[in-house]
């Protein structure tokens, strides 16, 4: 009986704050969005030659930008393919330059 209400209590303690969570996550979400949106089509056609599963990484920089990282994991090796800034409030997506 004790297991039950601590279960059914620490449920409703944690609950709250996973609501709280998409309020912080809301820039990168919305960039990763974008991202995938527009990614979708160039992988589409790089993915007829080659089987590439990217997979995306994003950074918060400010209330309206980000920075989204596209990479290409292979065995331990990490390859960046491309790398965006994102302008969230504009819906804006600038491609930065690989290093």
């Amino acid at each position: 009986m004790k297991k039950l209400i601590f279960s059914i209590f620490s449920t409703l303690f944690i609950l709250p704050l996973y609501v709280y969570s998409n309020d912080s996550f809301s820039v990168e979400i919305e960039a990763l969005t974008l991202i995938m949106k527009e990614y979708k089509n160039i992988n589409s056609k790089l993915n007829d030659a080659k089987l590439i599963t990217p997979s995306y990484m994003a950074f918060k920089q400010d209330d309206c930008n980000a920075k989204v990282e596209v990479s290409e994991n292979s065995g331990l090796e990490t390859k960046t393919i491309h790398s965006f800034n994102v302008n969230v409030c504009k819906k804006e997506i600038n491609r930065t330059l690989n290093n």
